[in-house]
């Protein structure tokens, strides 16, 4: 099947079955990147969890991205209907990284909103080699939340671009 949008434009999953395939591939790479982070979070040095934390999080959404076909380039080479349908559908699935080139700034604002949680990791630090188990629980966790997020954005953007697809005229 000619999977090209307007001659330039490659739709990455082809029907739902590949989109369901990529989101279990994609689910599985956050849980091994959650399971970095959890461990950078052990570390008794406060601090150092989020910076990598956070250039951990923006390589993980480049490459979800890539996987899904919603690179910021992938997504500006669209012709500009589907360009509208994959911008509209990451608005709707509260995406704020789909389709967008994932900076540092991006990310720290992603997780600013889960802020509590990060907060409570880096107090939990103080706490001998407990309070180490727990900021790696809660840096795991609250990694795993984003970056599953993170993927469901990505795969609703597929389907409604697959479905935009399947309803156009050939």
């Amino acid at each position: 099947m000619d999977q090209t949008i307007a001659g330039e434009w490659t739709l990455v999953p082809e029907s739902p079955r590949d989109i369901e395939s990529l989101r279990e591939q994609c689910r599985l790479l956050v849980r091994r990147k959650a399971a970095v982070a959890g461990g950078l979070a052990a570390i008794p040095i406060p601090g150092v969890d989020i910076l990598s934390d956070v250039s951990l999080f923006a390589k993980l959404v480049d490459e979800i991205n890539r996987t899904f076909g919603l690179t910021e380039e992938q997504v500006a080479r669209m012709e500009p209907s589907y360009r509208v349908i994959a911008e509209q559908a990451a608005i709707a699935a509260g995406g704020m990284m789909v389709g967008k080139s994932v900076t540092n700034r991006l990310v720290m604002a992603m997780f600013k909103r889960i802020g509590m949680r990060l907060a409570t990791k880096q107090v939990a630090k103080v706490v001998p080699f407990a309070g180490q188990l727990t900021a790696a629980a809660i840096g795991f966790t609250a990694f795993r939340k984003m970056g599953y997020q993170h993927v469901e954005a990505c795969a609703k953007v597929a389907r409604q671009l697959l479905d935009a697809r399947k309803a156009a005229p050939a």
